[in-house]
Parts: C-alpha cells; sequence; structure tokens
C-alpha cells in the first residue's frame, strides 16, 4: 500500500471523523483549536548533506502551515528532536531557528522530547486557533478554485541541493531557500475563514492534493493548465535545464501555498488569489480536459 491507502486504512481501524483534513478541530468552551503534526527526517525529507541549521525554521513552518490552511492561527508547540552522537552541535543552530520562527509567527514551544538516534528528525505537535475551521469535506458545484501564490518552487530547490553545483546563480539560491527556509502567510488565516468553503496546503504537491480537496469533497474538479501561477524563477531554472515547469508544479511538494476553494458567486474577492478552475458535481480531477494523474511524492515509495 502507498502512503494515503494507509491512512485510509489507519482510519478505517480508528473509525473517527475528526481525522482527516490538515488539522483536527477540537471544541472547548466557545473555542476550537486546531490540532496537528509533522515530522521532518534525514533521509526522507532532506539529506545530510543539505544545509541543516535551517531544520528549526522549516519544522515549525510545515505545521504553521496547516493552522493557517484550517483558518486558524499557531499558539503553542511541543518539539520533540531525534539526534545522532555525532549531531549533537546542531542543537544549537536548530534551537535558534526554531526561537526565530517562532518570534515570527507569534507562537512558542512549551515543550518537548529529545532522544538518540541512528537518523537526525525533528518532530512537531502544534496547537493553533480558529474562529471558524475549514477542512476539506465542504467544496461545492460552482466554487471556484484559487491557489494562494506560485507552485513548484521548492522542488527546484530540491533539485538543485542534490545537483551539488557551486557556483549558483542568484535566481537558483532563491529557489534552494524556498525550499530550506519556507515562509507562511499568517495572513491567509482570516481570508479562509471568513471566505473559504473548503482548503489544504499544498505539501504533498498539487497533483496529490487536490485529490484529496475532491475525493473528500465527494465532487469533480477541473483546473487550467495555463492558470496555473509560476515564478520567474522556476521559468528561469525549467528553461536553463530544459524541464516542463508545469510538471514541477503539478509534482513539487513543500510549496506550503494554499489550496482553496470559494463560493462563485461571492462579492468578495482577494487580488493577490489566483484561480486555477473550478468544482462540478461528479468526481475526479482533470487538468484541461484531461484526467490528472497523482505524481506527487509518497513517503514509501523508493528514494
Amino acid at each position: 500500500m502507498n502512503e494515503f491507502q494507509l491512512i485510509d486504512k489507519i482510519k478505517s481501524i480508528l473509525k473517527n471523523d475528526l481525522i482527516g483534513d490538515d488539522t483536527a478541530p477540537i471544541k472547548i468552551g466557545d473555542k476550537t483549536l486546531l490540532l496537528t503534526n509533522d515530522i521532518l527526517l534525514e533521509g526522507r525529507h532532506f539529506l545530510n548533506y543539505f544545509p541543516q541549521e535551517f531544520l528549526g525554521w522549516k519544522a515549525i513552518s510545515v505545521n504553521v502551515s496547516d493552522i493557517v490552511a484550517s483558518g486558524g492561527k499557531p499558539k503553542y508547540a511541543l518539539v520533540s528532536l531525534l539526534l545522532p552522537k555525532n549531531k549533537i552541535t546542531l542543537v544549537e543552530p536548530i534551537s535558534r531557528q526554531i526561537k526565530k520562527a517562532c518570534q515570527y509567527y507569534d507562537c512558542q514551544v512549551v515543550g518537548g522530547n529529545i532522544t538518540g538516534s541512528e537518523k537526525l528528525g525533528l518532530d512537531v505537535f502544534m496547537i493553533g486557533e480558529t474562529k471558524k475551521f475549514i477542512g476539506r469535506r465542504q467544496a461545492k458545484p460552482g466554487d471556484n478554485v484559487y491557489l494562494t501564490g506560485p507552485i513548484g518552487d521548492s522542488r527546484a530547490g530540491l533539485k538543485l541541493l542534490t545537483m551539488k553545483k557551486k557556483p549558483y546563480e542568484s535566481f537558483e539560491k532563491i529557489l534552494i531557500e524556498k525550499h530550506l527556509k519556507p515562509v507562511i502567510n499568517l495572513n491567509h488565516a482570516k481570508y479562509l475563514s471568513q471566505n473559504a468553503t473548503s482548503s489544504i496546503d499544498v505539501s504533498d504537491g498539487l497533483s496529490s492534493d487536490i485529490y484529496h480537496l475532491a475525493n473528500s469533497s465527494q465532487k469533480k474538479i477541473i483546473i487550467n493548465s495555463e492558470k496555473i501561477p509560476l515564478s520567474r524563477e522556476l521559468k528561469l531554472f525549467c528553461k536553463k535545464y530544459r524541464f516542463n515547469p508545469i510538471d514541477f508544479a503539478l509534482k513539487g511538494g513543500e510549496d506550503y501555498q494554499v489550496l482553496l476553494t470559494q463560493n462563485g458567486k461571492s462579492q468578495k474577492t482577494n487580488d493577490k488569489l489566483i484561480l486555477i478552475g473550478k468544482v462540478y458535481k461528479g468526481s475526479g480531477v482533470f487538468l484541461d480536459k484531461n484526467k490528472l494523474k497523482d505524481k506527487s511524492f509518497d513517503h514509501f515509495s523508493p528514494s
């Protein structure tokens, strides 16, 4: 079974309707808390020759992304560190990056755990808060489908890191930073909470995450390849190395933009959102006139 079949198997055993979105919404009194967790593990999420001082920033950011995509703001985090003996010196730079990220996102670490390990890893559990939870299950026919920004940059940055080339051009350094140090826009949370019918963060890749949204809502989605937002840096990268930028956008995970749906008749719009498609009755996801193939990252596929 692949990663998402395994998740479905676990869900079928646990049988809890709170499982299945970017976060689990827990109502306590008049508040809705958002719970999420994510892990970065050497060999699966990063390689040992990547700059590792940024892992603290990224570990916080990937969890903030889930909170924001659910319409909330991050509040508290617990951090577990898996630490090999030969990498003890990384504790200080990783902790400093965790602190910088928490200051940037206005949240705080309140505890955690540390254990010896053969591989370096960071596991973060985060709590956020929202006035209105937005999940993946309420897309309606007639809704417009939007992205909050360009996608594919992180995958390009990863590709450049694996090339081990020197020197990097200025646009290549921008792409590498997008992969190593993603920055989440907290301003999206309020807009999503007030206007979105469904949403998901683009962490596994558009071709995968859009299926999660369509399947959870039991709807059909059609997107336009010409509308998918691509950065100047990605276009330069693909031109230089002869790649297809749309392919990078579809496969690229870890961009941490938000894919959302909104009532197509809504008078409330955000000029920074990019309209890429529409929701219909039915099932499946289509790119232009063809069924979209899920080409995104799977944790249990061969490396």
